[in-house]
């Protein structure tokens, strides 16, 4: 197989390093990414200029646009190659309506808009994600990834993966299939003068049980199937 892998939070991203610890041995790797962060870029797409691409080696390919982008630069210069886009190892999590906004899920959107398969894999924290975080979602995500490439994909869909937030020493987090929380993110905003700052905490989120929110937040790794075309509860 070739595996084209990206992300919304820049080429040199820690996420990345992991999303290539998991790719590693699936098959031919090519890098299509951002050269900085571009979180919550959504499905957002250049159009109206040029995209300067730096190529570091053959198969490692630095984007000076938005996820969406990557992959559509990838997908024209590699036509037909591609069987597989991972996008990930996101630093926050992916979960419920957060995929109408996430670049990270975008990635694989548009790869599922080109007839491609594609798995979005992020990772909820409470605390900032450190080495030893990365290295273990690359172990957890492994083999699951491998589980999903197994599956017959249904096309017009893709999947999105999100990690839980544990401590260090846990024991492996339960693989749960479930669907997004269609629950809308928390209206909450600080207000000085005509200025709003939003100010709501991802962690205090409505959830619906068994949704992939709460199955993520009661520390179970989530996956989603999720349809590009049609209405996601």
């Amino acid at each position: 197989m070739k595996l084209l892998l990206t992300n919304d939070d820049g080429a040199d991203a820690p996420g990345m390093t992991a999303l290539r610890g998991i790719a590693a041995t699936m098959g031919d790797v090519i890098v299509s990414a951002p050269a900085g962060a571009m979180s919550g870029c959504s499905h957002s797409a250049t159009t109206d200029r040029p995209i300067r691409v730096v190529d570091r080696s053959p198969n490692f390919h630095v984007v000076e646009g938005t996820p969406a982008d990557c992959v559509r630069v990838a997908f024209y210069r590699f036509a037909g190659e591609l069987d597989w886009v991972l996008s990930g190892v996101n630093d926050g999590g992916n979960l419920g309506v957060d995929v109408y906004h996430s670049g990270t899920v975008a990635a694989v959107r548009e790869a599922g808009l080109r007839g491609v398969p594609g798995i979005a894999i992020s990772h909820y924290h409470n605390r900032p994600l450190v080495g030893d975080d990365w290295k273990r979602a690359a172990r957890w995500g492994k083999p699951l990834v491998r589980q999903l490439m197994a599956r017959a994909w249904r096309e017009g869909t893709y999947w999105n993966i999100n990690f839980p937030s544990l401590d260090p020493g846990a024991d492996d987090p339960q693989v749960v299939f479930c669907p997004l929380d269609p629950s809308p993110l928390l209206l909450d905003f600080k207000q000085d003068a005509e200025m709003f700052r939003y100010n709501g905490r991802y962690s205090h989120r409505e959830r619906l049980p068994g949704t992939d929110v709460d199955v993520c937040f009661g520390g179970a790794i989530s996956v989603t199937q999720v349809s590009i075309m049609e209405p996601s509860r």
